[in-house]
């Protein structure tokens, strides 16, 4: 199993939707620099040849962001993996599955524990 470190604030689904109704170019060059900031840290990785589950541990600051929001974040983390060579492809062949579990802590952070299967 790998285990990698986001030490980011992630983009809620609530913060993607607005972004999107304010203008398609805001919405794009939202992920576009989310996926950017999130490929410092997913260098890290091997690239992965094996279809992987992926268990998230999503830490937040406070308990104010509803769960389902903050781990549509996921699709971003995906998209980034893809986009660094480390996942050939975020679908089901490739990702065979994910679980998540949430806590809160003093700074917010994602924790992915990556397993080939």
């Amino acid at each position: 199993m790998i285990r990698v470190n986001i030490p980011m604030k992630l983009p809620s689904c609530n913060d993607y939707i607005y972004a999107c109704r304010t203008n398609l170019h805001v919405a794009n060059k939202l992920k576009k620099e989310v996926e950017d900031d999130m490929c410092l840290f997913l260098n890290k990785l091997p690239e992965f040849k094996h279809p992987v589950k992926i268990h998230f541990t999503w830490i937040e600051k406070t308990g104010r962001r509803d769960l389902d929001n903050v781990c549509f974040a996921k699709k971003f983390i995906l998209d980034a993996m893809q986009k660094c060579g480390k996942l050939q492809n975020d679908n089901r062949k490739c990702v065979t599955g994910f679980t998540d579990s949430f806590e809160i802590g003093n700074e917010y952070k994602v924790i992915l524990e990556i397993e080939e299967v």
